[in-house]
């Protein structure tokens, strides 16, 4: 069984530098998870929020769901209307 990438955000935050980090990993993957340190924020609104900003970068194509401190993020084949 395939495992699923994982990626942290850290102490720099939500950074462009990780935006086409996460593009690169869906070349070859379809599901991600992203855990959020501690040093990247502090409560889960702000999880929240940086999930939502990372949907809208990568386009219509992908979802997130939010657990705590972990995003998993996932692309879909078709396009999403």
């Amino acid at each position: 069984m395939r495992q699923t990438k994982r990626l942290q955000i850290g102490k720099k935050g939500l950074s462009q530098e990780f935006i086409n980090q996460v593009k690169s990993v869906f070349k070859k993957e379809k599901i991600i998870k992203i855990s959020i340190l501690k040093s990247a924020c502090r409560n889960r609104e702000e999880a929240e929020k940086i999930g939502e900003e990372i949907v809208s970068q990568l386009g219509k194509n992908y979802i997130y769901k939010r657990i705590g401190y972990v995003l998993t993020i996932k692309k879909f084949r078709k396009d999403v209307r």
